[in-house]
């Protein structure tokens, strides 16, 4: 079985294969009671957000780990993804920039930046 920081380096990887950008893990141990990581990341359009999201559940069912929840769209330029203690956001720049989750949690730990 993973361990949380191991599901939230699945995703920070698969987002990379897939040419995401930006993307920040967030240690939210300490900090948070629902999450211990938040992996964000940003998609250029629809079709890369919506590939991004399905390559990460693909990538951690693979492993074991079930999704348990999913919002957002990517015609609404936000999804998330809920694995219980990990948590990933997939934003279009816009929406990121509107969201501002790191400025929201700056008190968490980033524990990877990959531009």
């Amino acid at each position: 079985m993973l361990s949380s920081a191991d599901i939230a380096r699945v995703v920070v990887d698969v987002g990379s294969d897939k040419l995401a950008s930006d993307i920040v893990m967030l240690d939210l141990r300490g900090v948070s009671d629902f999450a211990d990581y938040f992996v964000i990341m940003t998609a250029e359009s629809a079709r890369q957000m919506s590939a991004l999201a399905d390559d990460v559940e693909d990538a951690l069912r693979l492993a074991g780990v079930q999704r348990h929840h999913r919002e957002g769209t990517p015609g609404g330029g936000w999804m998330l993804l809920d694995f219980l203690d990990v948590i990933v956001h997939i934003f279009t720049p816009d929406r990121r920039e509107f969201y501002h989750l790191e400025e929201a949690w700056s008190q968490a730990t980033e524990t990877v930046r990959i531009q």
